[in-house]
């Protein structure tokens, strides 16, 4: 009598989305508690190399196996962002060489024209987390708002203007902090339930393509 193999679930990736959105959250929280004057400095500096930059770099890589594109995109290019924004003011603070670079309002001029870099990045990223769904949606759109305004803050701070609308932009950050806060707990929350506990809202147009769409306990 033939012994038959004994099929097995094919094996499914957890998603790395909810631990990436956490990792934006938290270090997006320490830094725009510092913009909004209400949390020391440094602080977030630690955060930005290992949480916000690493562990979110990982989370990006991860979701190139699991063939989702924008998350990846999305995922590896913040975690960028805070790696190069850990080792700038890490440097800027320690290497009198490096920070000799900078004349005058360089390093305000600097940070300003590279918040509008990546707010250029996120420009189209913000179109197309249309198609993810609405929470996704919400945090690319209040990133835009917080990295327009603290350019803006940076700016006016380099033409001896005061610091209001770094401040404002601040602001702005803890209410995009939470909304991805809340995005990495739906996340976490409904991939352990049977069904849906946190709205994340539907995609507002079309679908993601099915190379996108790989098995996950997280409803995309």
């Amino acid at each position: 009598m033939a012994v038959t193999e004994v099929e097995r679930p094919a094996f499914m990736p957890a998603d790395p989305a909810p631990l990436g959105l956490a990792a934006f959250a938290l270090t997006t929280f320490l830094l725009s508690g510092h913009n909004a004057s209400f949390i020391p400095d440094g602080i977030w500096v630690g955060a930005a190399l290992f949480y916000g930059g690493l562990i979110q770099l990982f989370a990006g890589m991860w979701e190139f196996r699991n063939r989702n594109v924008f998350g990846a995109t999305a995922f590896s290019t913040y975690g960028g962002f805070w790696l190069a924004l850990g080792i700038f003011v890490v440097l800027l603070t320690g290497s009198k060489g490096f920070a000799g670079l900078f004349k005058g309002t360089d390093v305000d001029n600097s940070l300003a024209w590279f918040l509008i870099a990546f707010a250029i990045f996120n420009t189209y990223m913000l179109l197309w987390s249309s198609r993810v769904n609405t929470a996704v949606f919400l945090v690319f759109l209040t990133l835009e708002i917080t990295e327009v305004l603290l350019a803006i803050g940076f700016f006016r701070i380099a033409h001896g203007m005061s610091p209001y609308m770094l401040h404002v932009g601040g602001w702005a950050g803890i209410v995009t902090a939470g909304v991805a806060w809340y995005t990495s707990a739906a996340g976490v929350v409904n991939g352990m339930s049977p069904v849906a506990v946190l709205p994340v809202g539907r995609p507002m147009w079309g679908a993601l393509p099915a190379a996108a769409r790989t098995p996950s306990a997280i409803r995309r």
